[in-house]
């Protein structure tokens, strides 16, 4: 509620007059006040102390207030807005953004444009109220109408919906409110401060949104559509900006999988634009904003990242990025100005170091020679420990990203990431990291403890078992599933003590836990880590003997459950390790039910299932002729499955076409012959 009257300092004239009874003389006070605040934040927020914007905001609501004097009004307001930030929240805090969007339904276009510059500047600051233009469902059919009643309509509220445009809710209000061919013509304007928020907004709409991104290419405007207008923006006589902005567009729209990265607008247009946007003779905002959208661009396609790779000399010149410091400071920092130039530069230098990360990320993400390249660059590996120690949440994870990508390389495992031991700041992030980078750091650490990694031996020394243990009790899935992915790893072909450490880290029962997993893949590692844990005979006789019964449980457990054939697959297989142990044999042989899950799925639909069924069959009487004790206990189990009818079924599966089936129901009969 805006209070009629309220007790002020007398700071001038204006002040006095605006707050006294004359009403004739209130227009001229705010007109004098205007001229007050114009490039002096002092002096604005001077005025908001005195209270001066609820008393604007009444003259604005009341119905005795003609459209000049209220006009006068919003530009005062829209002056304070250009002061501080704490200027901006006070006026958001006193209910400024209710009225000005009230305003936008008056007759008055004088008064519309006002209101729509002052919300402009507010909803440009990092303190936008961006969900109050959502609140009433008028406003956003509001806005989209009065699109094209000025060259400042236009310009403001491309800028608004811009920078409102931030979740899938939104997209889907603005673009079902007709927002899509309001942008159209927006687009071929021939002004430059309406193209430029426009193809902002159109980026914000289609950014991870393929529905959106659909109704783009669907749009036209005079019979062109909105890529081919995007085409025409990436001109090198149009302004960088506008080149950077039209390639974001259709980078989202090629990520959201409506332009084929095939598609010469992408490959030859595209993709050339965003190297180029990455070149010295950039602005830094600019060079950072290619190296971003280069990365995102090509992240999960090989084809674009082996052109860009070779696409002039996009590797040297993001190892550039790392050199970039920022201009030399002269002011005394105790001057605020300094202070504020510094903190720029600070940012402009965790920018820098972040895009290029990101795009070396994408740039490696599959090719072993790009990775090669981009490790041999110069300080490289410097660079990202550099990064990985950053106190900028941002560098950490691009360095971790960067560093996950070029992981995958067996070659680099065993040199560069041995030579510079670069484990020890990564298990610093792991113990002290938001989820974020600790999922990025997870999967790194996956691949360092693979079985030919040097790395392997000395993360297992600090305490790695117990770490990843931990992350399989997250609530987030995708750490839950990096350690155990991290720990099926490290049961590879390890030694007895390392996998009895793993068992004994993770307990019975975060065992059972994890095989009731909602997430397939999480179960699928879990499954893989149960076979790693059970291979080689003397580890699966030790194992079992230790935890035998509860092994057979979570067998059976996965065997009557509802789950996809390659989950029953493995499961099956880890009965086959079972199988191949000396005295672990007997768990499968004393329990009945699980013998008859067993040739159930020998007669299964599935093949993969019947193989894998079969195999373990093998494996149960598989004799061992010169040790007469195994040999006899081959025997007794071959005895026993033949009276329970394995043995005909092993005949009936002779039929077969599939010829691994076949070879494996060969050799199990060959053992019982």
């Amino acid at each position: 509620m805006i209070p009629s009257m309220m007790e002020i300092e007398s700071g001038a004239d204006y002040v006095d007059q605006l707050f006294g009874p004359e009403s004739e003389k209130w227009h001229k006070a705010i007109v004098d006040m205007k001229n007050a605040v114009i490039g002096n934040n002092k002096q604005k927020s001077y005025l908001m102390t005195l209270g001066v914007v609820p008393r604007l905001l009444q003259l604005m609501i009341e119905e005795k207030s003609g459209p000049e004097m209220m006009t006068e009004s919003a530009v005062v307001l829209g002056s304070l807005a250009k002061g501080t930030e704490e200027n901006v929240q006070g006026l958001i805090d006193t209910g400024c953004v209710s009225v000005l969007l009230k305003g936008l339904s008056h007759n008055n276009l004088k008064y519309v444009e006002a209101c729509l510059r002052c919300l402009r500047t507010i909803f440009l600051s990092p303190s936008a109220p961006v969900t109050a233009i959502y609140q009433d469902p008028l406003v956003i059919p509001l806005l989209i109408s009065i699109i094209p009643r000025s060259i400042t309509t236009q310009e403001c509220i491309t800028s608004i919906l811009a920078n409102c445009c931030s979740t899938e809710t939104h997209q889907a209000i603005l673009c079902s409110n007709g927002l899509v061919l309001a942008l159209a013509p927006l687009l071929c304007s021939n002004i430059y401060r309406v193209q430029m928020p426009s193809l902002k907004c159109l980026a914000g709409l289609c950014l991870q949104n393929q529905q959106v991104a659909m109704a783009i290419v669907s749009a036209n405007y005079k019979g062109e559509t909105i890529p081919t207008m995007l085409v025409k923006l990436l001109a090198r006589d149009k302004t960088s900006e506008m080149q950077m902005s039209a390639a974001k567009c259709l980078t989202y729209l090629c990520r959201a999988s409506i332009l084929d990265p095939q598609d010469p607008v992408i490959m030859l247009k595209t993709l050339p634009t965003l190297i180029r946007m990455c070149k010295k003779d950039k602005p830094v905002s600019e060079r950072i904003e290619g190296a971003e959208t280069l990365a995102y661009l090509i992240e999960v396609n090989t084809e674009l990242q082996q052109i860009a790779s070779m696409s002039d000399h996009i590797i040297s010149t993001l190892s550039d990025y790392f050199k970039y410091g920022g201009a030399a400071l002269n002011n005394n920092l105790h001057n605020g100005d300094a202070l504020l130039k510094k903190d720029k530069e600070d940012q402009n230098i965790d920018g820098m170091r972040q895009a290029a990360f990101r795009a070396f990320a994408s740039l490696g993400a599959n090719d072993e020679e790009i990775r090669k390249k981009i490790i041999e660059t110069e300080n490289m590996m410097e660079h990202i420990l550099n990064g990985l120690n950053s106190p900028t949440v941002k560098v950490q994870l691009a360095s971790v990203r960067c560093l996950h990508s070029l992981s995958r390389s067996v070659q680099q495992l065993r040199t560069s990431f041995s030579d510079h031991t670069v484990w020890k700041p990564l298990m610093k992030l792991l113990n002290n990291a938001p989820d974020e980078i600790l999922t990025v750091a997870s999967s790194t650490l996956c691949n360092l403890l693979l079985e030919f990694s040097p790395s392997k031996e000395p993360i297992l020394e600090q305490g790695a078992v117990d770490l990843l243990v931990g992350l399989t009790k997250r609530d987030n899935a995708a750490l839950r599933l990096n350690g155990i992915w991290a720990l099926m790893n490290m049961a590879f072909q390890a030694e007895q003590k390392i996998k009895s450490q793993i068992l004994y880290s993770l307990g019975t029962e975060q065992l059972f836990r994890l095989l009731s997993d909602q997430d397939v893949q999480v179960l699928m590692k879990t499954l893989g880590l149960l076979r790693n844990l059970l291979s080689n005979k003397p580890h699966i006789d030790y194992i079992m003997n230790m935890h035998g019964s509860q092994i057979i449980q979570a067998v059976i457990l996965i065997l009557e459950g509802d789950h996809p054939v390659e989950v029953k697959e493995q499961i099956l297989c880890i009965l086959a390790n079972v199988a191949d142990g000396d005295s672990a044999k007997d768990f499968i042989m004393s329990n009945e039910d699980v013998l008859k899950k067993l040739m159930n799925y020998m007669i299964h639909a599935n093949v993969k299932l019947q193989t894998a069924a079969t195999f373990c069959v093998s494996n149960l009487i598989w004799n061992e002729e010169e040790d007469l004790d195994l040999f006899s206990g081959a025997m007794e189990r071959q005895a026993k499955l033949r009276e329970m009818g394995v043995q005909k079924l092993l005949q009936q599966l002779l039929s077969t076409n599939d010829t691994t089936l076949f070879d494996k129901v060969k050799t199990a009969l060959q053992q019982f012959n």
